[in-house]
């Protein structure tokens, strides 16, 4: 059988994302060390992509913190024994493109649920530039419980239907796979 070259996105995680060696060694991740060295956590199977899928998308939404979503993502595989470097990388779904439309989302979201929002207000702050106490003021007011609440429920219902498509696209690609050695071996 012969070797295919590797994707776009396997190359460009080859290329960027941090090996599992250097994981261990950081000092900022000694607490979960035994945990991040383990091969587990690491192997692509059936069970732990779409697992990773799942954490990934959860905390990419809800948690929006650049940084601290791919810890978070990390330390939420573990006990589910996701894959971690999918589960890393898919918490880039909330970017600084994608971010203004989710917040947007948990505020609409939020007044489905009856929070007070108001959009408007959100979008006069973005379209002014507001400075750091506007959106101090703006997250205390009625309307953090309504991009928070909206956040969850956009980030668990994206996630599940992520879970299930990873689910479906990992069959559809082991079936591919297979056919592909099927076709190989009667060439033979």
């Amino acid at each position: 059988m012969g070797k295919h070259a590797p994707g776009p996105i396997k190359r460009f995680l080859q290329r960027n994302a941090p090996t599992r060696e250097e994981l261990v060694e950081s000092r900022w991740l000694k607490p979960v060390r035994r945990y991040i060295a383990a091969h587990e956590y690491w192997r692509f199977t059936r069970r732990s992509v779409p697992r990773a899928v799942l954490v990934g998308m959860f905390i990419g939404i809800f948690l929006m913190v650049p940084g601290l979503q791919m810890f978070a993502a990390a330390a939420m595989s573990i006990p589910i024994r996701a894959n971690i470097p999918i589960a890393a990388a898919i918490t880039w779904v909330s970017n600084p493109a994608t971010t203004p439309v989710f917040l947007i989302a948990g505020l609409e979201v939020g007044a489905l649920f009856g929070f007070d929002t108001n959009v408007d207000s959100f979008m006069a702050l973005v379209d002014s530039h507001a400075s750091l106490e506007e959106w101090t003021r703006w997250a205390l007011s009625d309307a953090a419980p309504a991009v928070i609440f909206g956040l969850f429920v956009i980030a668990v219902v994206l996630a599940f239907v992520a879970y299930w498509v990873s689910l479906v696209g990992w069959r559809l690609w082991i079936a591919r796979r297979w056919k592909q050695r099927s076709v190989e071996d009667n060439s033979i």
